[in-house]
């Protein structure tokens, strides 16, 4: 299969999707990580281009560790806007990597990059097979399953887990992928919290409370959820999770069909 994710910032793939993608990977998929912004707004410090470049090459360095592909696209932090020539650009890509699954924001956001970020690519859902809609780019054959990544947002309604994905084994993993990523979670993020000073000094200490702090535990929706998928007694033994909601816009995947997109599952019941 092939997996394109499309996150606003660099960042955004790897936090809600990098420890599925790694499962995806090990069983032999091919799966992009996408930003749609260059994060170039994201420093308390250094200047726009630095910070661009900074998170270009945290990025790479971050979806080699998950053993994604990775690309950031070059529009400006905090200005991502539903425009035709964006929409286009991500036509263009779903196409190229003849996608079977694209994953993105949910519509309703805190930040309207998420936001704007999550329209662009409903906005791709059926034109990705329309011929004459970016004619310069062979179309698919078929509409792909599109996803939203999980969120904690209660309005106009709460996000729906339609696929919750434990990631406990490959959890490690995906912190050290995270902890390629300093300028955010050891600088920027802090700083925006008010915390830079608490931030521990060694790699080590660094890197233990990313983990403490990046741990997805499941939210009670989730495990009911996950009892509903897998059964009380399996559910039980899951502590980490990715979640996945499926957008109706795409292709609407049948119980079967989500089981063969997920294939590192246990099955469903």
């Amino acid at each position: 299969m092939n997996i394109i994710v499309f996150g606003a910032h660099p960042d955004d793939c790897e936090l809600q999707v990098g420890g599925t993608a790694i499962k995806w990977v090990r069983a032999g998929h091919r799966v992009k990580f996408v930003s749609v912004a260059n994060g170039d707004a994201g420093h308390q410090d250094h200047t726009r281009k630095e910070v661009a470049r900074i998170r270009k090459a945290e990025a790479a360095a971050a979806d080699a560790v998950l053993g994604v592909t990775s690309e950031v696209l070059n529009n400006p932090d905090g200005e991502i806007m539903p425009t035709l020539e964006v929409r286009f650009h991500l036509i263009r890509l779903i196409r190229k990597w003849e996608a079977d699954m694209v994953i993105t924001h949910r519509t309703n956001d805190y930040h309207p990059d998420h936001r704007n970020t999550g329209l662009l690519v409903q906005d791709t859902a059926y034109m990705v097979i329309v011929p004459k809609v970016c004619p310069d780019t062979p179309p698919l054959k078929k509409n792909p399953v599109y996803l939203y990544t999980s969120d904690r947002f209660k309005s106009p309604e709460p996000f729906r887990p339609d696929v919750i994905v434990p990631i406990d084994e490959v959890f490690v993993q995906k912190i050290c992928a995270l902890h390629c990523m300093p300028s955010q979670f050891y600088e920027w993020l802090p700083w925006t919290a008010g915390r830079l000073d608490s931030v521990p000094k060694t790699n080590e200490e660094r890197r233990a409370s990313l983990e403490k702090s990046r741990r997805t535990e499941m939210s009670s929706s989730m495990r009911t959820a996950a009892e509903k998928m897998y059964g009380k007694e399996a559910a039980d033994s899951i502590k980490l999770v990715e979640a996945f909601q499926v957008c109706e816009y795409g292709r609407q995947p049948s119980r079967a069909e989500l089981q063969k997109l997920f294939p590192f599952l246990p099955p469903f019941m």
